[in-house]
């Protein structure tokens, strides 16, 4: 649809996917989506600036659905991405409006309301999302929830996110009968990405049992997010101290909130949140984005020939 020249795309992620780390996508023939998260302006048009300046390929960006105000749809629609993606929650009243801008549609789901409100919303590709990724997410398995959505809106394109952060993910998705693979928790730990390199490392150094599905983090942070869509991220102090005890945490609420606020601005990783998803046993180091695409593309390329032949 995009005429890409590999399978991958930039997940959109709030703090972490910023111009600078979309447009190095795009330009290594991936599709690099801005991660626009909660809608802030100032953010949106530096970060929206930056993708413009630096690529003249196709790209995109994707705000969290439930929480879009119109007028920062529309600032983001006035840098005239080729691509818009809605993730979490109703996509139809947002749907016109990005469509008649130009956009493809790309909708995020996770399970087969998602679908169906995605269908309606005339979704150009829609995103089939497991429990494994990083970040906010439902509570289906990539494995079998991929081609499960491939079947139901054929001919629509699929991609296929949660759980993919090399070559066998991305061969895996193509197997499934998706078209590509959104890629999140590989490219936090690259060196385009936005964020402390204390997080960055965070993700290399940690294994996929330490990651954790969780609200605490969001309670803290005071972001009203619904509690189908928890977040995956690694294990800290405050996980140990807080998850399952969220009533607690809502009485302390104001004094927690000002220990975590000081935490994040510190660095103190202990404290502070780190998305990151189940993959993170498979990230080694941190690496420049664009050398992450032609790595991942050829790996999948080997498996997915080495897997013919274990057919003959």
């Amino acid at each position: 649809m995009f005429g890409l020249q590999h399978p991958i795309v930039l997940a959109p992620m709030g703090g972490v996917s910023g111009g600078h780390l979309a447009a190095t996508v795009s330009n290594a023939g991936g599709l690099g989506l801005v991660g626009g998260g909660y809608g802030d302006p100032a953010w949106l048009r530096t970060e929206l600036s930056c993708v413009k300046e630096e690529t003249r390929r196709p790209w995109g960006v994707g705000l969290i659905t439930w929480s879009i105000d119109r007028s920062v749809m529309d600032l983001a629609l006035s840098y005239r991405p080729n691509a818009f993606m809605l993730s979490f929650g109703d996509p139809r009243p947002h749907a016109t409006a990005i469509k008649s801008a130009g956009c493809k549609l790309i909708c995020q789901v996770q399970g087969f309301e998602e679908v169906r409100l995605a269908q309606e919303a005339g979704a150009d590709i829609i995103v089939a999302q497991g429990t494994e990724a990083g970040g906010h997410g439902g509570g289906r398995a990539t494995l079998p929830l991929v081609p499960a959505v491939v079947d139901a809106v054929a001919p629509t394109p699929v991609v296929a996110a949660g759980g993919i952060a090399d070559g066998r993910g991305l061969a895996a998705a193509l197997m499934l009968g998706a078209h590509g693979a959104l890629i999140g928790t590989r490219f936090c730990a690259s060196t385009e990405a936005l964020g402390r390199d204390q997080s960055k490392q965070r993700i290399v150094a940690a294994h996929g049992d330490e990651t954790q599905r969780t609200r605490v983090f969001d309670i803290v942070r005071g972001y009203a997010w619904p509690t189908t869509y928890p977040g995956r991220a690694l294990r800290n102090r405050f996980t140990e101290r807080w998850d399952g005890h969220e009533s607690e945490l809502t009485i302390v609420l104001e004094a927690e909130r000002d220990a975590y606020q000081a935490a994040a601005s510190e660095g103190d990783f202990d404290t502070a949140l780190v998305w990151a998803g189940e993959v993170v046993d498979l990230i080694k180091s941190v690496a420049g984005a664009a050398a992450l695409v032609a790595q991942i593309s050829a790996e999948a390329e080997t498996q997915l020939r080495a897997g013919a032949k274990l057919m003959r």
